[in-house]
């Protein structure tokens, strides 16, 4: 019996196939696709068409094996319990960490984002209010979460759709533009890719939150490739648009590439709507990433690797009340303190960890647990350590630093407890 099962504070099973998905698109169709497009195209040139195609594959292969260990491990927690119960405590804890720390981060640059776009004289105020707000509505349900994501994702959906259509359909659009010259190199590409894989990752959200959905063994695996689907749909709509208003070059020196794309498409007029969307999907991400790092953090402190009490859940919301408050305030504090734009590579450089550890522990699956065919997590871990080496030198450098500060925390508390015994 799991800890979860074993134990009268265990989350309640509310959230069906749909509010699943709508979660897991609300993390992926977020500030992603409004800011990831220029970085990445500085880095690939021509191949950031190539280079969304290898960070979809790679997200394809994580999203199957999360979803087939998502429905042998119904908890919350995801790739943290995954890699506890199939690799050991050790790859558990390791996963657990790259995550709360990759995706606090991630949460405080969502939030800044929300500022920059909405009022950007006072970006660091609107983000901590920001914080607070979706804390709180995280704080009285997961089912008023799902309901609110399911509103955020319709606006932007219906703000990338209008992009798309209004560069597509004029006269600026060169479709030239979409094949890839000999400006794109093998790391420019790879590095590319990994930076896209940022906006890709949301589908976690949907693992972490295993224990709040009905019948998980169907649920997850359905909701997952669905939510990824859409998302790829999606990306590769607005890739093509804004590559054909812009070119390469211009995109990779846009400060606000899809406003740009729709000015240069002469509807200028359309510009404060793209920004009034990208402020409103980046409140959709940072919804989601504080409901899936609270759940990852009750996990680990279930298993005492954080403290216990963040491992509480309130009696009557069934939610883990005091680690999605203490999230909230670690992010809120990051927010009004800190520039956290060079967190995303970082972020992206954990992230990609994390999923490595996940495809490890999809390998050691038998067929009757849902094994996914050999060659997915093969090729989910090696293309996850690809990419994660590939981010730029001073992401790979602080993100492997922080993984090996956490393999050391782990270690020398692991040496007290010997010495205890």
């Amino acid at each position: 019996m799991s800890v979860a099962q074993g134990r009268p504070e265990g989350l309640r099973r509310r959230l069906g196939v749909s509010d699943a998905v709508v979660i897991g698109l609300g993390s992926m169709i977020g500030a992603g696709v409004f800011a990831a497009f220029a970085p990445a195209a500085a880095a690939a040139g021509s191949g950031l068409l190539p280079a969304l195609a290898l960070a979809a594959l790679v997200a394809y292969c994580n999203a199957t094996s999360s979803a087939r260990l998502a429905a042998r491990y119904p908890q919350s927690g995801g790739t943290y319990v995954y890699g506890r119960e199939r690799l050991g405590p050790f790859w558990g804890y390791l996963a657990g960490w790259g995550f709360v720390v990759g995706k606090t981060a991630s949460c405080a640059a969502m939030a800044l984002t929300v500022g920059s776009y909405a009022w950007p004289a006072h970006a660091h105020a609107v983000a901590v209010a920001a914080v607070v707000a979706l804390t709180a509505v995280n704080y009285a349900g997961v089912q008023k979460a799902a309901w609110l994501t399911r509103v955020i994702v319709a606006v932007v959906l219906a703000v990338l759709a209008a992009v798309a259509a209004t560069c597509l359909a004029g006269s600026a659009a060169d479709t030239a533009h979409w094949a890839v010259g000999a400006d794109t190199g093998a790391r420019g590409l790879l590095q590319a890719a990994g930076l896209l894989f940022f906006a890709f990752a949301g589908y976690a959200r949907i693992a972490t939150l295993g224990e709040e959905v009905r019948d998980p063994r169907r649920t997850i695996p359905r909701a997952i490739p669905l939510a990824l689907g859409v998302t790829l749909v999606v990306y590769t709509a607005v890739a093509l648009a804004v590559l054909a208003v812009l070119g390469p070059d211009r995109l990779a020196h846009a400060s606000a590439p899809l406003a740009e794309a729709v000015r240069a498409a002469g509807v200028p007029a359309l510009v404060p709507v793209v920004r009034a969307g990208a402020a409103v999907a980046a409140l959709g991400s940072l919804l989601a990433l504080i409901l899936g790092v609270s759940r990852t953090t009750l996990a680990m402190a279930r298993d005492r690797h954080l403290p216990p009490a963040l491992a509480a859940v309130h009696p009557r919301y069934a939610v883990p009340h005091r680690a999605e408050t203490a999230v909230g305030a670690v992010v809120a504090v990051l927010a009004a303190t800190a520039d956290v734009r060079g967190a995303i590579g970082f972020s992206s450089f954990g992230v990609l960890v994390y999923y490595a550890v996940a495809n490890a522990s999809a390998w050691t699956l038998s067929p009757a647990e849902g094994r996914p065919v050999r060659i997915v997590p093969l090729a989910g871990a090696a293309g996850c350590l690809l990419l994660a080496f590939a981010l730029p030198l001073a992401s790979v450098l602080s993100g492997a630093a922080v993984i090996a500060l956490g393999a050391a925390v782990y270690a020398v508390r692991k040496g007290l407890r010997r010495a205890a015994a």
